[in-house]
């Protein structure tokens, strides 16, 4: 049978994700807090979603590499969805890097072991694309396979420039989401021989408990938006499940940004 694996589907666009995929396969959800993570999946019953749960700290690999040997042990892994992550306002910026950013090559270099095709969905966010270009250090990203520590020391020495704590964490913050895109095309070739296609999505700023967390700190781009609001997780959940769906089998190697029109609206309102 297959097998839906879901990284932070305890909550938010996650969960929302796993109520809009299919019903014929198994759901195995993950994340840091039994509870939730017991409250979703009784609400996945509910929708007679067949479903199993496992804590898993994501920037732990070997934790991600025993999430991936369980979910075989399900069936076959066809998709998996990696939307585990931290914002600014939650953790400094090393843990940042090393959930959202390591975290990521954990998540879809353990899981390509065990799947013999289907597709992995990066969940990124479009503060990756606020970084401007001379900013991206794609050479020190090339480290995350090679040297964990050194591509840890190199981005942390960028955020010590900045000197308030959360703008210090919300370059850790955007780095982060910014290797996450950077990463997934990456993978996505890497592992497109294999039959596994890969992608990441970037949501603007939703309506979940990390949003609304960020809240007073992102709402200056609420104002690019084409509505002038924060998305919602049901929204955000179904376009996830679209991008992870096996049947749009040519969507790969890019991000899809889902964020109100904001990133654009920034320098389209410019330019007005």
């Amino acid at each position: 049978m297959k097998v839906c694996v879901i990284t932070g589907g305890g909550s938010g666009m996650g969960l929302e994700a796993a109520k809009a995929m299919p019903n014929d396969r198994i759901f195995l959800l993950s994340g840091r807090t039994i509870q939730k993570l017991d409250n979703a999946a009784r609400l996945l019953k509910a929708d007679d979603k067949q479903t199993y749960i496992m804590p898993c700290d994501t920037s732990d690999r070997k934790q991600v590499h025993e999430l991936a040997r369980y979910a075989a042990s399900l069936g076959e892994v066809t998709n998996v969805i990696h939307s585990a992550g931290l914002s600014p306002s939650i953790a400094e910026p090393e843990k940042l890097l090393r959930v959202n950013a390591l975290g990521t090559v954990y998540v879809n270099s353990e899981f390509a072991k065990v799947m013999k095709k289907g597709v992995i969905v990066d969940i990124s966010s479009n503060s990756a694309y606020q970084l401007p270009k001379f900013m991206v250090p794609k050479g020190i990203y090339t480290l995350a396979e090679k040297d964990e520590a050194k591509f840890l020391v190199k981005l942390l020495r960028m955020c010590r420039f900045v000197k308030d704590s959360y703008k210090s964490s919300g370059l850790a913050y955007a780095l982060s989401k910014n290797f996450v895109i950077w990463y997934a095309k990456k993978s996505a070739f890497e592992y497109g021989s294999c039959g596994i296609r890969i992608c990441s999505l970037s949501p603007g700023l939703i309506a979940t408990d990390m949003g609304e967390c960020e809240k007073n700190e992102g709402s200056s781009m609420l104002r690019y938006t084409a509505e002038k609001r924060m998305g919602t997780p049901e929204e955000l959940g179904f376009a996830i499940a679209m991008a992870a769906d096996e049947r749009n089998g040519y969507l790969t190697g890019v991000d899809i940004l889902v964020d109100g029109g904001s990133v654009n609206g920034k320098y389209y309102q410019r330019k007005e």
